[in-house]
């Protein structure tokens, strides 16, 4: 698994995977493939999924299992602030339950010959346990990455 990149308040990781633009947009934003690579077994999985695809527009995801100290689920949500598919989604992150302040999640996805170039940048993290606490995006893209690259 990758380690975590950290420029200024913001996680940054990319991964390449062989799959589309448009597969992984759709990956991204399809309630019913959330649901399915979301995922790692005996650990945690989404069980619901909300999705107004449209600038403004409100998504919810509910996990259930490991989801931090002393919790056996976790919900996060927020506002879509720029569609471009295939390229580009970036919406509002907040985890209900913490004192933490709204960030900002930014998936850029760039066609190349053999594969896409996926980046993911998770900014306003502030602070240390911020980053900390949302420091789970390598293996959010391995488990994207191995759901497309498996199943197309």
């Amino acid at each position: 698994m990758n380690s975590i990149n950290v420029i200024g308040d913001a996680i940054v990781q990319e991964v390449q995977i062989k799959a589309s633009p448009r597969q992984i947009f759709d990956a991204l934003t399809n309630p019913s493939e959330l649901l399915k690579w979301w995922v790692v077994r005996e650990r945690f999985k989404t069980t619901e999924v909300e999705v107004d695809l449209r600038p403004g527009g409100k998504w919810m995801m509910r996990v259930e299992g490991g989801c931090g100290p002393g919790t056996t689920s976790s919900m996060v949500h927020g506002e879509y602030r720029k569609i471009e598919p295939p390229h580009l989604l970036a919406f509002t992150w907040i985890r209900d339950g913490e004192n933490a302040p709204e960030t900002l999640v930014c998936w850029e996805l760039h066609e190349g010959d053999d594969a896409t170039t996926v980046r993911v940048t998770h900014s306003g993290l502030t602070s240390e346990s911020l980053r900390l606490r949302n420091s789970g995006w390598p293996l959010i893209q391995s488990l994207l990455q191995t759901y497309l690259e498996q199943n197309i």
